[in-house]
């Protein structure tokens, strides 16, 4: 048998073996496969998060406003009455998940960064990617 500088079948399991290898040389490593779903999960992270920012910002501004329709007969929403604590409650529910949405989201979209940046060779490495022109597309 030959001696070459590819890895050979037996070698896949071989944690004692050649070293040289690559770790992004086979088309289906840990990195591609987390490079793959990273970028996704940014963009989903970012639109999640800034949807979550104007859901907050709707309800802040829906919050002040019954607030303030609230104060204009004199009472106060900070008084101790049924009436008040209810407008006070009113959107506790919407506001704790906007803001459990927000940082579950802006923390996917933080660590899949992190992941894009730590892995950002690997897909250039691989060479499975192929440009297409125009040309290219019009022949088929």
């Amino acid at each position: 048998m030959e001696d070459t500088a590819a890895p050979q079948p037996s070698d896949t399991n071989n944690t004692g073996g050649n070293q040289s290898v690559r770790p992004g040389a086979d088309g289906h490593s840990a990195g591609r496969s987390l490079s793959t779903y990273a970028r996704p999960a940014l963009i989903a992270g970012v639109v999640i998060a800034v949807i979550c920012i104007g859901l907050l910002i709707v309800i802040f501004a829906l919050d002040s406003f019954n607030a303030a329709a609230y104060s204009v007969t004199g009472k106060s929403v900070n008084d101790a009455t049924d009436e008040a604590r209810d407008i006070r409650e009113l959107y506790t529910g919407a506001r704790t998940g906007g803001t459990i949405g927000l940082v579950v989201s802006g923390v996917v979209a933080v660590a899949s960064g992190i992941a894009l940046y730590l892995n950002r060779g690997a897909a250039a490495a691989d060479g499975d990617d192929e440009d297409y022109d125009l040309d290219d597309l019009r022949d088929q």
